[in-house]
């Protein structure tokens, strides 16, 4: 009798902690807003959209995007500054509410996450000096290329390239540029606002355009199954695209308006 008695006991507690967890997957939206607070996920190596400032703290498009939207829910932002690859994690153990770090929407990602609707532009493509030729993919054979492991340039880059070309990942942006900048390859994959950077700093390197890997806008991520904190979400970017709020962020920080999103 004692024995089924622990059982029963037992498979009950179970059951609560299995319905606790539920519960609280499903309530993200009412959990933030009782804890008058949202935990978001921002980069911090990722100029213009995440950088940290001569202050030493985050500042760029998504961190101002990360501010707002705190704001309109009415409760305290906290900044959770994250990589390209743990992003998505932080997310899923509950480390973060949100992400806003330059997050493309991919249907390996969608598998994974829901989205929110875009919040800016963002573009990805192929850079390199003048005399290095690669105006599409197939040029990328033997090439040897920096990319950040687990961005949106990784994997497009990874769709297009040649076997033979040589790829080496980073765990971070400014890993991957500072490895280009040094000549430990002839090429990167970024983003353009950051290439702009890179030649507006030193025009002397050379460095050009050379072809598209994909027009990849920035969305919101939000755990599966946040119907609600993802509706929320959805009428404050609505808002801020129709009041111009959007349009003021992405000219402050990339020097044009939002134009089209999904």
């Amino acid at each position: 009798m004692e024995v089924g008695r622990r059982l029963v006991v037992g498979a009950l507690c179970a059951a609560a902690l299995s319905f606790s967890g539920v519960a609280r997957a499903a309530d993200a939206l009412q959990s933030i807003m009782a804890a008058k607070e949202v935990k978001i996920a921002i980069p911090t190596d990722f100029a213009p959209y995440g950088f940290v400032g001569t202050d030493l703290a985050p500042q760029g498009l998504d961190i101002d995007m990360a501010n707002l939207v705190g704001a309109k829910l009415g409760v305290k932002t906290t900044l959770v500054p994250v990589t390209s690859a743990n992003r998505i994690p932080y997310l899923q153990t509950g480390k973060a509410d949100l992400v806003i770090s330059t997050l493309g929407k991919t249907p390996e990602r969608a598998a994974v996450i829901d989205f929110t609707h875009a919040y800016s532009p963002f573009f990805v493509g192929i850079f390199g000096p003048k005399g290095v030729p690669a105006a599409k993919p197939a040029d990328l054979a033997g090439m040897s290329i920096a990319v950040t492991r687990g961005a949106v340039e990784d994997t497009e880059l990874t769709k297009v390239a040649p076997p033979s070309t040589d790829v080496h990942r980073f765990e971070d942006n400014n890993a991957t540029i500072a490895a280009f900048l040094s000549g430990q390859t002839k090429l990167v994959a970024t983003s353009v606002q950051v290439a702009q950077a890179i030649m507006k700093k030193d025009p002397s390197l050379g460095v050009e355009y050379k072809f598209l890997l994909k027009d990849s806008p920035n969305f919101i991520g939000v755990a599966k199954g946040q119907d609600a904190l993802r509706a929320k979400l959805d009428a404050i970017i609505a808002a801020a695209r129709a009041d111009g709020e959007l349009d003021a962020l992405s000219k402050k920080w990339l020097g044009r308006p939002v134009g089209d999103l999904p």
